[in-house]
């Protein structure tokens, strides 16, 4: 919030989405990716990439996830960049797949940056792309 308006400012733009842990869902999460990436004046190729890192980093997730979890997925939305964070429960001694693996060659091809992060029962995978120069 701008401190003499209390309007919201651009870079404190944030979305809440929380669906079942369940692939069926997806479709939710990649329809709000495109639609904030286009917000942001997003080429459609950028579109179109976002939407696939963040189905892959879904379906992490979703191969750890406790029964009858909830797919938590925060977008924060800045002026030139948007920022996919998803966290799950996550089942008694799950691991993400290392930085090695295909999944993270998939999603550090596609976004400006990928890491992730599993601590106290709960995996969180975040996504960060930049719109490109000149739009």
């Amino acid at each position: 919030m701008t401190p003499l308006t209390g309007q919201p400012t651009i870079d404190e733009d944030v979305v809440h989405l929380t669906v079942p842990a369940d692939g069926g869902y997806l479709g939710v999460l990649r329809t709000a990716t495109a639609g904030l990436a286009a917000r942001l004046q997003f080429a459609l190729d950028e579109i179109e990439d976002l939407r696939i890192a963040v189905d892959e980093a879904c379906a992490m997730l979703l191969a750890i996830a406790t029964r009858n979890a909830e797919l938590e997925c925060r977008f924060a939305v800045t002026d030139d960049a948007l920022t996919v964070e998803v966290t799950v429960p996550t089942v008694r001694g799950a691991t993400l797949p290392s930085e090695s693996s295909f999944a993270w060659k998939v999603l550090t091809a596609l976004t400006t940056g990928a890491s992730a992060k599993a601590a106290d029962g709960r995996a969180t995978i975040s996504l960060l792309t930049r719109r490109a120069p000149g739009y």
